[in-house]
């Protein structure tokens, strides 16, 4: 009976994908469907037939660094821009997203951290803390970049896609120390189409651009240091382990070993320019951790692992265990982690299911180019950017969790492996490789452009890392309107049900008592009553997020 059933699934899902091929009522009988695999067409048959007068134009483009990297850090941005009308502003929705834009907002009021709020308990949520200070538990790196989008733009994910450009441009730059000009334009290029609009690195509000422009400065400073050792670009060394260390302090570690043989080679003079190059970055860390826990070499991490047991330790660390009561959210999410700590596995095996991974950062057909660059690793400064990819690949393996971002150091180095691979290859060969690579981007970016729900749905099982938000699906973007549509100021109890599960509704502002809408936990009615007293002057609702949809009730004011 269950094979019946799973059939006629996957009968009913075949169905709905072949009707949006059937002919409408117009002179082509093309649906949206056809325009999209004929405008993809039409454009990889255009690459081939001017595929020589493309290779000119890149050449030509190449010659002009400067030109270049603007394009690159404008092609990304301005894509997805174009994608607004279908795919507004990302909404955050994790408890990742919600602690990073708390970290760019305490950035942006020009504090490095919150005091804590008289009431508290109300405010409890994941990744934040609420003692000895109000503040979120990540390193200071992404939140700056939330914060100068919020502070120049009016909204953090303007600084989110900026990085994203600028990632791009530095990928560029990274590869002209390693490659021809050309041949790094081409790395650049597949940067925007693998990392640009599509991406949950754009799309999200944790991240990954700022990690991945650190590795681009180290990674790009190493061979021209080699080559022209100048102050330059020993401050560009430094300027980048500063940044990395700022957004991912362990992977920064890991990086750190992968430069001792380098450092060993390096004039006194310039060891120096890089050290003190990371005098700012080491005094924000110390400030930001003593303005958080209250200790200069305390960081939050480590301040939340002692309260709330989370995030989960290293596999060869035991878990820790709260200090603290902890609410149902605080508990699910220690929970999970416990659990993924004590399941983590063998070394090995986990490490053979990360491998899955790398698709994140290269196209399929990418893997044909790095066949073709495996000879080089018989040259010494191959062989070393090969190195630092296993170190950190083997390094983050003993941390029970993964994400992409967690290798976003060494994208360059992937990049710059496929692009060397690529000019090594056979020229027609090459050709196909880099049409197929385009085709794939045009093809979902077509998808997602024409903003067609039914088309997208019946697609999205095609679909490998892309994570362009669509629809509301959640319910949150409605509620999130309901609540700006009422004037005045608002105070909303969030009620989770017992089967709630890891989506985070709870989330403020770094200075809550001045935000117009507050969100609050439901501790019952005689300790809400304490909390409408606190805010005499605020409306006040009750949101039961696990309803489908979420509901939004107005809430008795006390006495009723």
């Amino acid at each position: 009976m269950g094979v019946s059933r799973f059939s006629n699934i996957g009968m009913s899902n075949t169905f709905q994908i072949l009707r949006l091929f059937l002919p409408l009522q117009n002179p082509v009988g093309f649906t949206l469907p056809d325009a999209v695999l004929f405008g993809v067409a039409a454009l990889a048959l255009a690459c081939i037939l001017l595929r020589d007068q493309l290779a000119q134009s890149l050449r030509a483009l190449a010659r002009h660094p400067g030109r270049a990297a603007a394009m690159l850090v404008a092609l990304p941005i301005a894509l997805r821009l174009a994608l607004l009308p279908h795919h507004p502003i990302p909404s955050p929705a994790v408890s990742d997203d919600f602690a990073y834009l708390l970290l760019g907002d305490t950035f942006a009021h020009f504090r490095l951290a919150n005091p804590t709020h008289p009431m508290h308990r109300f405010f409890e949520t994941v990744f934040v803390l609420q003692q000895p200070s109000y503040a979120s538990i990540f390193p200071p790196g992404q939140g700056l970049v939330l914060a100068f989008g919020q502070l120049v733009f009016g909204v953090p994910w303007v600084g989110i896609a900026l990085s994203i450009g600028v990632f791009c441009a530095s990928v560029y730059w990274t590869l002209r120390g390693w490659l021809s000009p050309t041949w790094a334009l081409v790395g650049g290029l597949l940067a925007v189409m693998m990392f640009g609009p599509l991406n949950q690195w754009m799309n999200n509000y944790w991240g990954g651009a700022v990690s991945g422009i650190a590795g681009c400065l180290i990674f790009g400073a190493v061979p021209r240091l080699r080559r022209l050792p100048t102050t330059h670009n020993a401050i560009l060394l430094g300027l980048g382990l500063s940044l990395q260390g700022l957004s991912r302090p362990f992977e920064a570690a890991l990086v750190g070993v992968c430069l001792v043989p380098f450092v060993f080679q390096l004039r006194r003079r310039h060891l120096l320019t890089t050290c003190l190059t990371l005098l700012p970055a080491i005094l924000l860390t110390l400030a930001h951790n003593h303005a958080v826990t209250g200790h200069w070499t305390r960081l939050p991490y480590m301040e939340s692992r002692s309260q709330y047991g989370i995030p989960a330790a290293f596999t060869f660390q035991k878990m820790p265990q709260p200090s603290r009561p902890l609410v149902r959210e605080q508990e699910m999410d220690f929970e999970a982690q416990r659990d993924t700590h004590a399941t983590a596995g063998n070394y090995w095996a986990r490490l053979a299911r990360r491998l899955k991974f790398l698709r994140f950062f290269l196209y399929a057909p990418l893997y044909v180019a790095l066949l073709f660059w495996l000879p080089r690793l018989r040259e010494r400064r191959f062989q070393w950017a090969a190195g630092c990819v296993v170190v950190l690949f083997f390094g983050t393996n003993f941390y029970p969790y993964f994400y992409p971002h967690y290798l976003a150091v060494i994208a360059c180095l992937l990049l710059l492996f496929a692009a060397e691979g690529l000019a090594r290859m056979p020229r027609a060969l090459c050709a196909v490789v880099l049409i197929l690579c385009f085709a794939r981007f045009a093809a979902w970016y077509g998808i997602h452009l024409l903003g067609d729900e039914n088309l997208y749905i019946a697609t999205d099982a095609w679909q490998s890392w892309d994570y362009v938000n669509f629809g509301d699906f959640e319910g949150r973007q409605a509620i999130e309107r309901e609540l700006a549509a009422e004037p005045g100021r608002q105070l909303v109890f969030v009620r989770y049900s017992p089967s709630h599960t890891l989506r985070e509704w709870l989330y403020n502002d770094a200075d809550i008592d001045k935000a117009r809408i507050v969100r609050a936990l439901d501790l019952g009615a005689e300790e809400n009553t304490r909390l409408q007293q606190y805010y005499p002057d605020r409306r006040v609702w009750m949101l039961e997020p696990d309803r489908v949809p979420p509901r939004l009730t107005p809430y008795p004011s006390p006495g009723q």
